[in-house]
C-alpha cells in the first residue's frame, strides 16, 4: 500500500501513471494486473498494430514513464512493485506487430509476461540502469523481443 502522503500535483500525477492508473496497487501480482489493464486499454483503443499512433504512444509513454517511476523510486526501494507503467509500455510494444485479434492479444500477454518474469539476457542487464530508466528499459526490451517473436510466428503461420 502507499505509505506516504503525496501532496504536490506532479507527484500525484507520477503515482497515477506510475501505478498504471492504480492497477499496480492490486495486492496479488501487480505486474500481471498492470499488463492486463494495459492490454484492455489497448483492445478498446482505436489504435492497432503497425500504427504510427501506437508507436508514438509507446515512445512518449516510455519517457513519461521514466519520470513517473523515478518519482516512485527510493534508495530503499529502487523498483517498487506498485510501479507498473513499465508493464503498460512493454505490453503495448509486444502488440505492435501483430493483428489486434483475441488470439494474438492472448499470445502477446503470455509472451510478454514470460519475458518480463524470466528476463533472459540482455533484458536483465537493463535493470541495472539507475531509477526510472532501469525500471522502464527492461520491460520495453521485453516488449520489443516479444513483438519480434510474435511477428516471426505470424509470418510463419501466414506461409503455411
Amino acid at each position: 500500500m502507499v505509505s506516504r502522503i503525496i501532496e504536490d500535483p506532479a507527484s500525484r500525477l507520477a503515482w497515477l501513471l506510475g501505478t498504471g492508473f492504480g492497477s499496480g496497487l492490486f495486492p496479488l501480482a501487480p505486474a500481471t494486473a498492470g499488463s492486463l489493464v494495459a492490454l484492455v486499454i489497448y483492445w478498446w483503443s482505436p489504435l492497432s498494430g503497425y500504427s504510427l499512433g501506437l508507436f508514438i504512444l509507446i515512445v512518449a509513454g516510455f519517457f513519461v514513464g521514466i519520470w513517473a517511476t523515478d518519482k516512485m523510486s527510493t534508495a530503499a526501494n529502487p523498483d517498487p512493485q506498485q510501479a507498473v507503467w513499465d508493464e503498460f509500455i512493454g505490453m503495448w510494444a509486444t502488440c505492435i506487430l501483430v493483428p489486434k485479434t483475441l488470439p494474438w492479444m492472448a499470445a502477446a500477454f503470455i509472451v510478454f509476461r514470460i519475458l518480463d518474469i524470466w528476463k533472459p539476457w540482455p533484458i536483465r542487464r537493463l535493470e541495472r540502469l539507475h531509477g526510472g530508466l532501469g525500471i522502464m528499459s527492461d520491460d520495453l526490451l521485453a516488449g520489443v523481443l516479444g513483438a519480434a517473436m510474435l511477428y516471426v510466428t505470424w509470418l510463419l503461420l501466414a506461409a503455411i
